[in-house]
């Protein structure tokens, strides 16, 4: 008994140890606890797997957009449904409360954080989410004047923030860069020796690891006026004016979101998640990001094999004669299927992976680019092409492919397979997106 309990307290030395107390053995760097990673709130697992990626029935278009190919794609999370108005409205809130801060901040240091918990000073300071801000205090609403409207331009006397100026500032990393071979560190002459593009498509020396990070600013509220210029004599006054912000929207998707846009919420999202978990002292999560398009298609197909819709079915309708979405059947009888326009989240049953509205309602972005030809160049694993569209590029070059179809769209943009794309800095009234978010481990 006592040689098993001498062994046994051997081996946890070895196994719990590091450095010299690993009794020479190699047996990994020793870490407290271990990672669990919970379900995120509102998303669904999507397993890995393979399919047959491309369209399931004739290209009745002859648009030659796709074609059918075999590939795989490694487990993520997604988005159980689309972002929501009242989603998006988090982002929106969080970039004014975040202006207000700055200018608050400027007269009263209790809205930075100008040390960090060594004492040594922080340039520029953090913004103190702790501290809350009384819109009402006299004091704080001469500060924040600015932020509004100016009474000219006031309808009805209103004071209203001023959107134009809810631009929201961020970094990322170009990854894509990074890794090319002639722009890796040399170790040889100990410095970099090749050249970085900045998103205005000049020439950025590198000196070192941050010559890759790349600032960027979007204005982030929705462009509300979509719903009229995207048709030509129709009134759609009521959605302009209310459709955003009315409380009676709140689940319904979030339109009038260009692709910049939408790739700015997924990097907010990111640091929303990290900062709390950073506090709290846990392990950071993996980006939230946009799907690609090979596992936008993965996820709608949901787990079933040739299947042209995400119900399964060769049909847009069920047994009992109902529609299964909401698109624009019948040549324009657009309330036969229960929605004229856009209809809350989850009204319809979701596919086998408990996924909704993966066709109709929204048309949804992905992160690719859009190429006619891109299956064909495109890798078998985690196919995936992107591109950065400088401003100067050519328009063609600025496409993003958007899947699903939506509440404007025939049956044949609802298919599985169906490809087509929208401007990235262009917004309309009948896209919108979700997240996905890579799982860590298989």
């Amino acid at each position: 008994m006592k040689k098993i309990f001498a062994i046994s307290v051997i081996l946890g030395a070895i196994l719990t140890g590091c450095g010299q107390s690993s009794g020479g053995e190699l047996v990994g760097v020793g870490r407290s606890g271990s990672f669990y990673e919970p379900d995120p709130f509102g998303m669904l697992f999507i397993p890995q797997g393979s399919f047959n990626m491309g369209p399931n029935d004739q290209d009745v278009a002859w648009s030659m957009t796709s074609q059918s190919k075999t590939v795989s794609v490694r487990s993520f999370w997604m988005d159980e449904t689309e972002i929501t108005n009242t989603e998006y409205r988090q982002f929106v809130n969080w970039v004014r409360d975040s202006i207000a801060r700055r200018l608050l901040g400027e007269q009263f240091e209790e809205f930075l954080i100008t040390e960090d918990f060594l004492g040594n000073e922080i340039d520029p300071p953090f913004l103190n989410w702790d501290e809350p801000i009384e819109w009402d205090n006299e004091e704080y609403a001469e500060i924040l004047d600015e932020m509004y409207l100016t009474e000219g331009e006031r309808f009805f006397r209103r004071k209203e923030v001023d959107t134009r100026k809810l631009t929201y500032e961020y970094d990322w990393v170009d990854l894509l860069q990074a890794a090319k071979k002639s722009n890796r560190y040399n170790f040889e002459t100990k410095k970099y020796e090749g050249v970085v593009y900045d998103l205005e498509g000049k020439e950025r020396e590198i000196k070192d690891r941050s010559a890759f990070i790349m600032k960027d600013q979007v204005n982030v509220y929705p462009d509300t006026l979509c719903w009229i210029a995207d048709f030509t004599y129709s009134f759609n006054e009521p959605w302009t004016e209310m459709y955003f912000w009315h409380p009676g929207f709140d689940q319904y998707p979030v339109v009038g979101v260009s692709w910049k846009q939408a790739t700015a919420f997924c990097i907010w999202r990111t640091q929303l998640m990290n900062n709390f978990l950073r506090k709290s002292g846990e392990p950071q999560v993996m980006a939230y990001r946009l799907p690609s398009e090979a596992e936008w298609e993965y996820a709608s197909r949901g787990s079933l094999e040739h299947n042209m819709y995400p119900w399964g079915g060769l049909y847009t309708r069920n047994h009992k004669g109902c529609f299964l979405a909401n698109f624009k059947p019948l040549r324009g009888r657009y309330g036969d299927d229960g929605g004229q326009t856009t209809i809350s989240v989850a009204t319809y049953s979701p596919n086998d992976y408990g996924l909704f509205d993966m066709s109709g309602n929204v048309a949804e972005w992905t992160s690719g680019a859009y190429d006619e030809s891109a299956y064909s160049f495109t890798h078998d694993f985690n196919p995936d092409y992107k591109y950065n569209a400088l401003p100067d590029d050519p328009h063609v070059m600025k496409r993003k492919v958007i899947r699903g179809g939506s509440w404007k769209d025939v049956a044949f943009f609802l298919q599985n397979g169906t490809r087509t794309y929208e401007y990235q800095d262009s917004a309309k009234s009948y896209i919108g997106f979700r997240c996905v978010r890579d799982y860590i481990g298989e």
